[in-house]
């Protein structure tokens, strides 16, 4: 295994016990199990407090606009699908803004491992709701407390059959490590429902409070039905783990054009390419 500090240590802009902290470390954790050396991986994110991520891994990254990650991370696969692709962003970027895009995500199923920090709050920009805030939580944009049904993103990737569907928490690194490696490893398009609490911002969903109710889930990833149940159950308990997991091609493996690996090796005919050009003159 590759030593994790092969992707480098840099100094953050997270605040002193932030929960993202431990999810870089499970993800520099999950890398090496893979023996993945900086040039074989690439980080895509796209706005927030989460996204700054790729700034503190050694690798290949991008910065995308808000909610827009996922577009350039299905890009990059597919002109190069020799690359582990890993999309790491917050529950608002992810969740709000990039909402449509998750869902061609899963329904695509290219190969591409999807990491949400979700705290269920807006961290980056001061304390307002997200998609992902509970009922009744009193926030900065809601006084009266939020009105709204939260979001749940374990249950719309299982009712989808997204072929890897999983939810863990930072506090619990190790399990956080073992669940990143599996979406890696998996071929096709991974959800990981990361929960990493803000501790600036919410008082509610702390540490304590997701440490008391996170248990594994017990059940068959396989098997769909358990599937939906467990992702249903969100509150007095959360199940963590793989929560579905489904076994069939990923989109890059059934493109013609992907077969022969990176785009990058191949010669370019700039005959083809003139004739091409001028016939829209």
């Amino acid at each position: 295994m590759i030593d994790s500090k092969i992707y480098g240590e840099y100094v953050t802009a997270w605040c002193p016990g932030c929960g993202n902290h431990d999810v870089l470390l499970a993800l520099k954790d999950a890398l090496a199990r893979q023996d993945l050396e900086p040039h074989q991986f690439a980080l895509v994110s796209g706005i927030g407090q989460a996204a700054k991520i790729v700034h503190y891994v050694r690798g290949n990254g991008f910065n995308g606009l808000h909610g827009r990650a996922l577009p350039p991370a299905q890009a990059l696969k597919l002109v190069n699908p020799e690359l582990k692709v890993v999309v790491e962003s917050g529950d608002g970027c992810t969740y709000g803004e990039g909402g449509n895009h998750l869902l061609a995500a899963i329904r695509r199923n290219l190969d591409i491992t999807l990491i949400v920090h979700n705290n269920q709050i807006y961290g980056l920009t001061k304390g307002q709701s997200s998609p992902t805030t509970m009922t009744g939580h009193v926030t900065k944009n809601n006084p009266l407390g939020v009105f709204d049904q939260p979001f749940n993103p374990v249950a719309v990737a299982v009712t989808m059959h997204a072929s890897f569907v999983a939810r863990s928490f930072s506090g619990f690194k190790e399990h956080a490590a073992a669940t990143i490696a599996a979406a890696i490893e998996h071929k096709g398009f991974s959800l990981v429902d990361m929960h990493s609490p803000c501790i600036s911002f919410n008082k509610v969903n702390t540490f304590a409070w997701y440490k008391s109710r996170c248990k594994e889930v017990a059940h068959d990833p396989a098997n769909w039905d358990e599937a939906m149940k467990a992702a249903m159950v969100f509150g007095e308990e959360i199940p963590i783990g793989v929560i579905y997991r489904e076994e069939r091609p990923s989109k890059e493996t059934l493109l013609p054009q992907c077969r022969d690996g990176a785009m990058y090796r191949r010669p370019v005919d700039m005959d083809k390419v003139a004739a091409h050009m001028m016939s829209y003159a």
